[in-house]
């Protein structure tokens, strides 16, 4: 594969006759070298996954319209297919979780599985809109407006059968001091318990790496784990 603007394609170094690509979605002010710094792609070679990374540039400015997110992360996993990759998981920092959530709700018959570390999936006036109504499922979206790629996205999540056969499975890692820990903990009741972590932290690097090593020592990428 091509090497993205400003990202990174790394290949890991582990001969395997089918090999899994892991497509890396930052948050808001995060670049994809900043994933590279701060240990995510050296967790993986450290377990000798034979897992490659794409870690995208998904700037804060592409989750505003909503066409061009969906637009990018199309094309970016059917250009992953035509190189030959047959298993394709997404993880979603922050606001990356927006990504990582859209590909859920738009290609689930198309990935293997999601990791979200603190996903952003709303303001946390609209998480305590949910919150107040008694979690996803009580809760009414109204009307949504044509950009409201927010509301419009917590319906989609909201209708997602989590345990449904073909849907892939989502793991979930967040921090229990995290301020935008609402949304974490209304997804972790629709998801089993066995594939949530949390750990006592913040909105920040030092618990998201704290919080993908634990997901990754659950051997999310082996065959059983992703089994529905």
């Amino acid at each position: 594969m091509r090497q993205p603007e400003n990202g990174i394609y790394d290949v890991a170094p582990v001969d395997s006759h089918e090999r899994t690509l892991l497509l890396m979605l930052p948050g808001a002010k995060n670049t994809p070298r900043q994933l590279m710094e701060h240990g995510f792609i050296r967790a993986l070679r450290e377990r000798d996954l034979a897992v490659d990374v794409l870690a995208l540039d998904a700037h804060a400015d592409l989750y505003l319209d909503r066409m061009r997110v969906e637009s990018l992360l199309h094309d970016t996993m059917n250009e992953a297919r035509t190189h030959g990759y047959r298993r394709i998981w997404v993880l979603g920092i922050s606001l990356g979780g927006t990504g990582a959530m859209l590909c859920a709700t738009q290609h689930a018959g198309g990935i293997a599985g999601i990791m979200l570390l603190a996903p952003f999936l709303g303001t946390r006036g609209l998480i305590a809109e949910v919150e107040t109504a008694g979690g996803l499922r009580n809760w009414q979206a109204g009307e949504i407006g044509s950009r409201d790629l927010e509301r419009s996205l917590l319906v989609q999540i909201r209708n997602i059968r989590f345990n449904a056969e073909g849907f892939p499975p989502v793991y979930l890692g967040y921090g229990s001091e995290d301020r935008y820990r609402g949304a974490s903990m209304m997804l972790a009741e629709q998801l089993p318990q066995q594939r949530v972590e949390v750990l006592r932290g913040g909105h920040d690097w030092e618990t998201w790496i704290a919080l993908w090593n634990l997901l990754l020592d659950k051997q999310p990428f082996s065959a059983q784990a992703t089994r529905p």
